[in-house]
């Protein structure tokens, strides 16, 4: 497997320390967040996922733990928005530039606005896609948010 990704290139041009790691990606996991935590043996709440959202036609990421669900609502009103809606599944790999299971907020074709959950901030380390299915970046969060240039919210709700 390939180490370097466009991800991977935007933390090393943003000069932040992080680490890789790597797991057996199921295309067939009912949630890649979920499985990705559990192969690596790392609780959901620090493995995040990044989702791809309309923010009233602007096309953002949104970046949660992978034991929740956005609150697109949420996310909206911190936005000042009206609206807010994911992103269709094969707009959000034309967009991003990944495929869905290895979508990263780092490094895609465009620099979109980033929204992560401020639950993150409490966190020593997270773990995101890394911009390939199967490899994930471990960094600090606030290196994360400072590479993306990032806004913390509560955007995220807990799975029912």
């Amino acid at each position: 497997m390939g180490k370097s990704t466009p991800a991977t290139m935007a933390l090393k041009k943003a000069g932040k320390a992080f680490d890789l790691l790597e797991y057996d990606y199921d295309p067939n996991a009912a949630s890649i967040g979920l499985h990705a935590a559990e192969s690596m043996g790392l609780p959901p709440s620090q493995v995040f996922k990044t989702l791809m959202v309309s923010l009233a036609g602007e096309v953002c990421t949104a970046v949660l733990p992978s034991d929740r669900e956005l609150d697109l609502r949420a996310l909206a009103a911190y936005a000042k928005c009206k609206s807010a809606e994911m992103v269709k599944p094969a707009d959000a790999e034309r967009i991003s530039g990944y495929k869905i299971g290895g979508i990263s907020p780092l490094g895609q074709k465009k620099r979109l606005r980033c929204f992560i959950d401020d639950s993150a901030l409490a966190l020593p380390f997270m773990v995101l896609n890394g911009g390939q299915r199967g490899l994930q970046i471990k960094i600090a969060p606030a290196d994360l948010v400072a590479a993306l240039s990032a806004a913390t919210a509560a955007i995220a709700n807990r799975k029912e």
